[in-house]
């Protein structure tokens, strides 16, 4: 039973096993309705120490990436290295629909709960498997952080400024591209098994997710054999190779803004001459051009950065976010804030869209305010259904349904079995 409302996968249980690798993927279906149980070790998911922290202090329930990762959740306590702990899972298994785990290729064979075992429980079962690179192959059995996989994908490669070695994106995202394929997979092969009757078994690469992400490259590759190169942030445009800012400093922090030649920047650009003009600001040379016939990728480089680029740098840094975003939308300007944390928390769009949810739980003195659901329908059928669990929060409840009464866990919790 959903924490909230009905849901789109209202009435289905999913039992969630392993890591980080697939808390987005138990997190989404968790939104949609089903019914997901987030198995732990006795003395906590690995997960619960990433960073950052509640007031910087890390501790059992601070994790704010648990808290995000892991709304809507029931959580149990369970040891998947005793054999009484793998006796109760496949109790949990014969009362579910789907389960989800992240462990290593083999992992769940050595311990006798492979896919056919599980299936013995629950014949119908589906049985969804997050890795970094599949259950076959010469990578199978390699471990992977975030940036392996984000190297192997290509996706490094083409992130950063092209005088500099690649970067990636500070927060990891290959397990959140992979759990969202992982629970995609799941729906649908739920819906499979509503139309046939039969399980399945899912296998997510997280390798394969994120070279999906960089599809540019492999179609720029594919269809011109070319390399795609880093560009920055900054355009570079042929034939001459003549560069133009994309993020520019302003007042109070940055924006990006496009300064497109031709055509595409045949509103925009004299729009934000005029823009200038009115404040003293716009050059000679910006007044006198034909902007619709401008070829930006011939004009020479030094001529585009003293006639343009240095009095539109000018401009905009003597203007804060909102000033050149709001008279941007006036004046039809393409000038866009680039947001913070802060920012997009006070993003009037998402704010009007009712996307964030204020959340209270136990282990915190104020309501957490975390990202709301991924889609909206006028029934609410996708939404955050509560806080995440405390650890081994339902292990009564959960494990009442098994017909363990309070001794019986009593015992349980004595041998380190829950």
């Amino acid at each position: 039973m959903a924490l909230g409302g009905a849901g789109f996968l209202t009435g289905y249980r999913v039992l969630e096993l392993g890591g980080q690798e697939g808390l987005f993927a138990g997190k989404l279906l968790a939104d949609l309705g089903a019914e997901v149980i987030k198995v732990e070790p006795p003395g906590g998911d690995p997960a619960r120490d990433l960073g950052p922290f509640a007031q910087g202090v890390p501790a059992l329930e601070s994790s704010l990436s648990w808290q995000a990762l892991n709304t809507g959740k029931r959580g149990v306590t369970l040891d998947l290295g005793q054999a009484a702990g793998r006796e109760l899972l496949l109790e949990l298994a014969a009362t579910a629909d789907a389960v989800i785990e992240s462990f290593p290729p083999g992992h769940l064979e050595a311990l006798g709960l492979d896919y056919q075992t599980l299936c013995q429980a629950r014949p119908e079962l589906v049985l969804v498997s997050v890795t970094p690179f599949g259950q076959a192959g010469p990578y199978r059995d390699f471990a992977a952080s975030d940036l392996v996989i984000w190297a192997l994908s290509g996706l490094l490669y083409i992130c950063g400024d092209p005088d500099r070695p690649p970067v990636r994106i500070s927060l990891p995202q290959s397990w959140l591209h992979a759990g969202a394929d992982a629970a995609t997979g799941a729906a649908m092969a739920l819906f499979h098994r509503g139309r046939t009757g039969q399980g399945q078994r899912v296998v997510v690469s997280a390798l394969r997710a994120l070279e999906r992400v960089a599809y540019a490259a492999h179609i720029l590759w594919d269809a011109r054999g070319r390399v795609l190169r880093r560009q920055g942030s900054a355009l570079r445009i042929p034939p001459l190779g003549t560069t133009t800012p994309l993020i520019w400093p302003c007042a109070d922090g940055f924006v990006a803004f496009y300064l497109f030649g031709g055509q595409m920047g045949a509103v925009s650009n004299p729009a934000l001459t005029q823009w200038m003009d009115d404040e003293g600001l716009a050059s000679p040379y910006m007044q006198d051009l034909d902007w619709p016939r401008l070829n930006l990728g011939a004009t020479p480089q030094e001529e585009v950065d003293q006639g343009i680029v240095q009095p539109v740098a000018a401009f905009f840094a003597r203007h804060t976010q909102k000033e050149l975003w709001d008279q941007g939308v006036r004046r039809r300007v393409m000038v866009y804030p680039v947001n913070d944390a802060a920012g997009v928390l006070a993003e009037a769009q998402l704010a009007e869209r009712n996307f964030w949810v204020r959340l209270a739980h136990p282990a915190f003195d104020q309501e957490l305010t975390l990202p709301g659901p991924f889609v909206k329908t006028v029934e609410s059928l996708c939404q955050v259904r509560g806080p995440a669990p405390t650890l081994g929060q339902h292990n009564q409840a959960v494990y009442a349904g098994l017909g363990l009464g309070p001794a019986r866990l009593a015992e349980l919790g004595r041998a380190g079995v829950i």
